[in-house]
Order: structure tokens, then C-alpha cells, then sequence
């Protein structure tokens, strides 16, 4: 299925790794020119050169900068003013006990959870709007909707994401341009996948068999019994972000492996 995305500019945050690589790959597997974020300018500039390696008729680009910093949000404005996709994806997470937390930290986790997110889309959804076509995709979590008590931070915070979502459509109303939010489930992250190798440090174990076990142990709820792989959330991205989905309009799209019990 052509995903209709070729020549497309692509802005996804936090995509040097884990859920936001794997959906810079996919849109540039589809034909999108995707700027790839994220602090480290090193890390930026490989995967540049790795799509670029796989997708030669698709233009990457280099587009690191801290988001939470606002001067540094001016300046990725200032170098890219027009955009036609924009996966807000970056984002902090850990357990921790409610009781431990700090109004400190609190801030943080907005700051680069919320309003992050919210100044990059502040920026481009009016542009988008005046050409009656782009992409607003938050990435949220299970969490967002059936907070399981351990990142209590983390799960406001997408929670918020999906409230901005909702009022960021709104004012899409008869336009092409669309705002929409993925909430997927535990993920197979590089830092979850250091962490199931960490707990079960057996040779004689495949990753397989120790995935299985975790999820049997602390998360029977899941329906696939396994983490959901990057590139399966990367798939379903580029289909949300391509002139495809038009009718998802403000929409929590949930891909969470059957860990939500209810029906909405």
C-alpha cells in the first residue's frame, strides 16, 4: 500500500532510539524526509547516516536540539519553518513511588512530557492549517488510561497528552490537517531489553524464553504475552501520518497488546 508520504517533511522528537527511530524508519520507508531529533548531535548524525544508507532517495536530516529548552526550539524553528508530519514522541519515564517525588521533578516530567510537545505544535499546526493538510501524532501509553500505580509521573503526563490531542483537533474542524495520539504498550526499548537481560542473566536462556517468563510474572494482563517491537508502532505511525487516516480526527489509537480490560 502506497502510504502516499513521498516528499514529505517529517519532524519526529526523541527518534535517535527505541519507538521514535523505528518511526522515522517507516516514514522514510514510505518516502518521507525525516529530521531526526534528539540532544546528543552524534547520535542525530548516525541514524541520519543510516536511513540515508537504506532510503537514498529520501533526504534525512540532522535535527538535534534539547526541546525543553526554548531558545533551542527557536532555533530547529528557525532552521525548519514548514514541516508536514510532527510525531511529538520524546519523552521521560521510571518507576518510582509516589512518595518519593519532587515538585522538582514534577516540573521536569511536564516540561518534556507536556510542554514540549505543546510548543512544537503550537508552532506548526497554525501553518498546517493554512494548508489544509498535516500531522499532529502524539505518542502517549497504556498508562495514560489505566495507571498502574508505578510511574504515577509518567502516566499524568500522558494523560495530558491525550486531553491536548483532543483540543488540538478541534480546531481542525474542515480542514485536512488531523491531531491524533498512539497509545501503545510495554515496548521492546533498548533500555527495557538491557533490563530483561539484566534479570535473567542465564546463557543458557534465549531472549525469547526470558521475555516470556517476565511477562507471565508481572504482566499477565498482556494478551500477546510478549513486548510490542518498535516497528510495529512505526507501522502503524506512518499509516496515521498519511493522507490515508484523514478520518481519525482527535482519536486515542490503542496498540497496547490487549493490557487495557475495557472496551474504550
Amino acid at each position: 500500500m502506497d502510504m502516499g508520504l513521498s516528499n514529505k517533511t517529517a519532524l519526529v522528537t526523541g527518534s535517535t532510539k527505541g519507538i521514535g527511530k523505528a518511526i522515522a524508519i517507516e516514514l522514510a520507508r514510505e518516502g518521507a524526509n525525516v529530521l531526526i531529533n534528539g540532544r546528543n548531535a552524534e547520535e542525530a548524525e548516525r541514524v541520519v547516516n543510516e536511513i540515508k544508507a537504506e532510503f537514498p532517495d529520501t533526504s534525512p536530516q540532522n535535527a538535534a536540539a534539547d526541546l525543553v529548552d526554548r531558545k533551542q526550539r527557536e532555533a530547529l524553528f528557525e532552521k525548519y519553518p514548514r514541516i508536514d508530519i510532527l510525531v511529538n514522541n520524546m519523552g521521560i519515564y521510571e518507576i518510582m513511588q509516589y512518595e518519593d517525588t519532587s515538585d522538582e521533578r514534577w516540573e521536569a516530567y511536564i516540561r518534556t512530557n507536556v510542554l514540549a510537545a505543546n510548543g512544537l505544535s503550537k508552532f506548526y499546526l497554525p501553518n498546517m492549517l493554512k494548508n489544509d493538510y498535516g500531522r499532529i501524532l502524539f505518542i502517549a501509553s497504556e498508562e495514560a488510561v489505566m495507571p498502574s500505580g508505578q510511574m504515577p509521573l509518567y502516566a499524568i503526563t500522558k494523560s495530558m497528552l491525550l486531553s491536548l490531542s483532543k483540543s488540538l483537533s478541534k480546531l481542525t474542524r474542515g480542514t485536512g490537517a488531523t491531531v491524533n495520539t498512539i497509545m501503545p504498550g510495554p515496548t521492546l526499548s533498548e533500555k527495557v531489553h538491557q533490563i530483561i537481560e539484566g534479570l535473567y542473566p542465564s546463557e543458557t536462556m534465549t531472549f525469547a524464553e526470558k521475555e516470556k517468563q517476565f511477562m507471565a510474572a508481572n504482566l499477565p494482563q498482556s494478551e500477546i504475552q510478549r513486548f510490542i517491537r518498535p516497528v510495529e508502532i512505526g507501522r502503524l505511525a506512518a499509516f496515521v501520518c498519511s493522507p490515508h487516516s484523514s478520518a481519525f480526527k482527535g482519536s486515542p489509537i490503542r496498540m497496547d497488546g490487549g493490557m487495557v480490560p475495557t472496551i474504550f
